[in-house]
């Protein structure tokens, strides 16, 4: 999970504080692990069932070695004894269980796996006040307490200034247009880029003649995708006019969150939402829909659009677009607030919340 887009950053971001409290047995696959500099001085148990499996749920109580915690950072918990004096789940959102595109055999696996993660865990952690609320909606959560903790942005990674040379590179590999409405994250249903590409086609051609949508992010191979997005795009007429990255390096995002006139994120769930922030770190005016934890988290740092109305988002982005200032106030105001959020601080709650609890 270690190179999975959410739970994954959360992992790479928050183990390499964490090593300094704990003696930390991983696992997972030790090629996959070992890209990682932090990995050193790390034990690797190699385990490779695939998540949600019932290998997975069979053969992972096997492997867990005897310890003091076993830390889940999902909810895919085993649900046999494992040899651990104490369980700890990390639970990031309930989109299981409330999205309606996801098929109803998948949604009861999920909500086994979630109750099961709740009953035989001694510490619950989640993200958000929206996903601790969510959790209370749809789980029994009886008498247990869920602990909050904030994720955070790697600023060593996403700020305003970029190195020239980088920047130009960055711009000639993914044929970047000088304008452009940015969005970063996967072409999943809940995601709403079909909105995004309603809004983006409102937006007046004759004002912004040479402005371009770019969708970072791997188009293809999610199980739940949004396989009518290219449809929807070649109807709209809008082919030369969107751009799909497909993946990107590490190192090249914040070079293209910089460059972005704009970054628009439409998401209709989210248990935190980290892309805005990353977004506001590197200097980029935001606006992003006012669903699920996004006011929570983004504050008054942006503008904020009914991501169900393709009208409201269009006009937000109009108004942005064509207003100078308010994009070098909101760049301003992203910057103080994502300082807020940092992995340091994450890692501490994270910390404290295993060893007190």
């Amino acid at each position: 999970m270690v190179n999975a887009s959410g739970i994954g950053t959360d992992i790479q971001n928050l183990l390499p504080y964490l090593k300094n409290n704990f003696a930390i047995t991983l696992l997972g696959d030790p090629e996959e692990l070992m890209q990682f500099p932090w990995v050193v001085g790390l034990k690797i148990i190699k385990f490779d069932k695939p998540i949600y499996s019932i290998a997975e749920q069979v053969l992972l109580p096997l492997v867990v070695p005897t310890c003091d915690f076993f830390f889940s950072p999902h909810f895919n918990v085993p649900m046999l004894p494992v040899r651990a004096a104490k369980r700890v789940v990390l639970i990031h959102d309930l989109y299981h269980l409330a999205a309606t595109a996801i098929n109803p055999i998948h949604r009861l696996y999920a909500r086994v796996l979630l109750q099961s993660s709740i009953r035989l865990s001694d510490t619950i952690i989640t993200i958000s006040e929206f996903s601790r609320s969510e959790m209370k909606k749809y789980l029994k959560i009886r008498n247990k307490q869920v602990h909050k903790i904030s994720l955070g942005v790697d600023h060593n990674r996403y700020h305003r200034k970029q190195d020239a040379a980088v920047v130009k590179e960055v711009q000639e590999k993914y044929t970047l247009p000088a304008e452009f409405v940015l969005f970063v994250g996967n072409v999943k249903p809940h995601k709403n880029l079909k909105n995004l590409v309603l809004a983006f086609s409102k937006l007046n051609k004759a004002q912004f003649p040479d402005l371009k949508l770019v969708i970072v992010g791997k188009k293809e191979g999610f199980i739940t995708g949004d396989k009518g997005l290219p449809d929807l795009i070649e109807k709209l007429g809008l082919g030369p006019r969107v751009l799909f990255t497909g993946f990107v390096d590490n190192a090249h995002l914040p070079v293209i969150y910089t460059l972005a006139t704009v970054f628009v994120f439409p998401s209709l769930y989210e248990g935190f939402g980290l892309p805005p922030l990353e977004a506001m770190a590197s200097g980029c005016p935001t606006v992003v829909s006012k669903a699920a934890s996004m006011p929570e988290v983004c504050q008054d740092a942006c503008l904020y659009f009914d991501g169900e109305n393709p009208d409201d988002m269009a006009e937000t982005l109009d108004r942005v677009l064509q207003d100078a200032g308010l994009r070098e106030t909101l760049a301003k105001k992203g910057l103080e607030l994502a300082k807020q959020y940092t992995w340091e601080k994450s890692a501490a709650e994270l910390r404290d919340f295993i060893l007190h609890h």
